[in-house]
Parts: C-alpha cells; sequence; structure tokens
C-alpha cells in the first residue's frame, strides 16, 4: 500500500516518507509479520525522501524490511525505543552486527530512549544496559574475537560500540531528543510499561507522531478513554499518528481470555479514532494489531467472532467520529507528504 498527499505537487521539492517496517502486535508470530517498527524519512524528492532515515523501534525483521525499501542500515540515522519490551527491540542486534561486520569505520549509529526508570515493581528498565550488552551473546560465543582475527579494522568491542546512546529525562511535556537540519524530534512521557515515551518528527514537509504502545494513565476503567492524554498533547495539528491498537473485541468482557491488564495498557481503534479528530490529524495509521488481520487467535487467546478484517479496525475509528484518513496498517504500508519550499 503506497498513499501520496501533495499540498502543491508543482512546485515541491522536499518530502516526508511514513512507512510501517512491521505491524505485527505483541510477541506471538502470525504469517510472518514483522515486528513492529516504523521508518521516517525527510529530504529532497529527487533522493525519494531519503535525506534522513529514522527508525522508530525495531522489532524482528526490521533489517529485511528495510533491504525491501533499499534503505541499507548504513544509512539509517538513528533508532528511537518507545520501550524495552521485545518485541519493540529484538531487531535492533542485528541491524547493529551487520552495520558493525560492512561498516565499522562509518559513522555511529544514534539510539534514543528514555533514561533509567524504575517500575512501581521495583525493577529498573535500563536502553543504556541494554545497548551495553546488545553483543554479549557474540562476545560470549567467540565469533566477535574470530571476526576480528579476520579483520582487525573493526570496532573491537563488538557491536554495542557502533551506537551513540543518547537518552533523555522522562517529561509530561513534548521535549526535543534528536534534531539534523529541519527535521526536529521531540518526546514525551507515556504510560505502557516504565520507561515508554512516545515521539513526533516535524520536518518543513510534515509532521508525524509515533505513539508507541501508549494508553491511559488509568490503568483500568473507570475512564474516559483509553487513550494516553500525552500522546494526545504531542499529538495537536499532527499530519500523521502512528499508533498500536487493541480492537474491542479482546476486552475483559468478551470470551477471548486475554489478560484484561494487557488489554487496558493498550489503547482501542475506537479511542484512536476519537483522539485523531480532537487533534485534527489527517491521517491515522493503526500498527501493531491486536489481534492481527485475519488471525484466529492473538497468541493462545482466540478472536471471539472469527477474525477481524481492515473494515472491523476501519469502522471502529470512523464510528468514534474521525473525518480523515485510516490506514489499517500492513507491513510496508507508507504515506508520503510532500511541500513546496
Amino acid at each position: 500500500m503506497f498513499l501520496a498527499f501533495a499540498s502543491n505537487p508543482a512546485s515541491a521539492s522536499t518530502c516526508l516518507k511514513v512507512t510501517l517496517t512491521g505491524t505485527q502486535g505483541g510477541p506471538p508470530i502470525f504469517q510472518g509479520l514483522a515486528g513492529p517498527g516504523t521508518l521516517v524519512q525527510y529530504g529532497e524528492e529527487d533522493n525519494a525522501c531519503g535525506d534522513i532515515n529514522l527508525q522508530f523501534d525495531a522489532g524482528r525483521g526490521t533489517n529485511q524490511q528495510l533491504s525491501k525499501l533499499g534503505v541499507p542500515v548504513k544509512s539509517v540515522n538513528a533508532v528511537f525505543f518507545t520501550h524495552l519490551h521485545s518485541d519493540h527491540t529484538e531487531g535492533l542486534s542485528d541491524m547493529a552486527q551487520l552495520r558493525w561486520h560492512f561498516d565499522s569505520a562509518g559513522p555511529k549509529l544514534d539510539l534514543v530512549c528514555a533514561d533509567d526508570t524504575k517500575s512501581g515493581a521495583g525493577h529498573v528498565m535500563s536502553c543504556s544496559k541494554y545497548a551495553q550488552h546488545l553483543g554479549d551473546p557474540l562476545i560470549q560465543s567467540g565469533e566477535i574475537a574470530q571476526r576480528l582475527a579476520e579483520n582487525p579494522v573493526r570496532l573491537a568491542e563488538g557491536p554495542a560500540q557502533i551506537l551513540d546512546v543518547k537518552t533523555f529525562k522522562a517529561s509530561d511535556e513534548p521535549v526535543t531528543v534528536w534534531e539534523s537540519g529541519d527535521i526536529t524530534v521531540s518526546a514525551i512521557t507515556s504510560t505502557h510499561i516504565a520507561g515508554h515515551a512516545s515521539y513526533r518528527v516535524d520536518t518543513p514537509a510534515g509532521s508525524v507522531v509515533i505513539g508507541g504502545d501508549a494508553g491511559n494513565d488509568k490503568p483500568a476503567p473507570p475512564r474516559s478513554s483509553s487513550t494516553s492524554e500525552q500522546v494526545e498533547l504531542l499529538s495537536r495539528d499532527a499530519d500523521i499518528i502512528v499508533h498500536s491498537t487493541i480492537h474491542p473485541v479482546m476486552g475483559p468482557d468478551k470470551d477471548s481470555g486475554f489478560p484484561a491488564a494487557v488489554y487496558y495498557r493498550q489503547s482501542t481503534a475506537a479511542d484512536l479514532g476519537a483522539m485523531a479528530e480532537r487533534s485534527n490529524a489527517r491521517h491515522l495509521m493503526l500498527t501493531h494489531l491486536i489481534p492481527p488481520l485475519g488471525a484466529a487467535n492473538q497468541g493462545p487467546y482466540k478472536i471471539p467472532g472469527g477474525a477481524l478484517t481492515e473494515l472491523d479496525y476501519s469502522e471502529a475509528v470512523t464510528g468514534a467520529g474521525f473525518s480523515g484518513d485510516t490506514i489499517v496498517g500492513r507491513d510496508l504500508a507508507s504515506i508520503v507528504l510532500h511541500s513546496s519550499e
């Protein structure tokens, strides 16, 4: 799926491209869907918007998806983690290893994520430690030593050394966490697990918000919405909102057996539609679909009433009042925005 929108196509020269590199909802596997991730590209139209390449989350298969898009891992400027659940992060080790293997002399890969955050249960979610130990299995197995023996030009400490970790302090107001030329990335703390953050990318060609798995600060009803007030603040007048989505059919009042606590920490398709309308967004891209389109189960949990279709998701969004464009995410679905300079 590829959609293009232009404010003035005759004179446009820069563009913003947003691609869902993976749309699998949660840790399960279904029909080869890649793990959650969104590629945001900005640049000259003559370069297919690819002057700056930013990867938000990097689930399983991210490298393969980037290769399908013609984006070599050495051209990725930064990776941003919304949170440290494995389904959002496990593709980074593959990206870092490939970059270390073939491009150790190139620039570092920025890894942008929240500071160490202590959870209510007492454990600490640490992006910096994740990065520090990224290559440990390869070091302990002897592979890094073997690779260095045949090519000592590679960085001596392995793939972790290819990363430049840039952490930021949690904030309930948007803060700038990354900049390059005309592109600015801001972040806000949002609720899902400890250390969760949502991001907004602003460029002259348009803006996009990546909500991640954000949900409401209240962990369960009664509440006005399942969506995050922080994400809504970040999303004001955004052109595109990309957000993880759970369908109400998985709710505890249904017969799926899906854990109530996990259901309540996600945003429903209907509530996302209402939020996108309040935010004045032009496009809503649903991703991290729970359950996936056509699936009979979400992992071990059955889908009451049978597999869901694209229409089931889109009707939930439009039924909540969203008047913009709804894209029910499939791997490699894209939107391109154009603007004149």
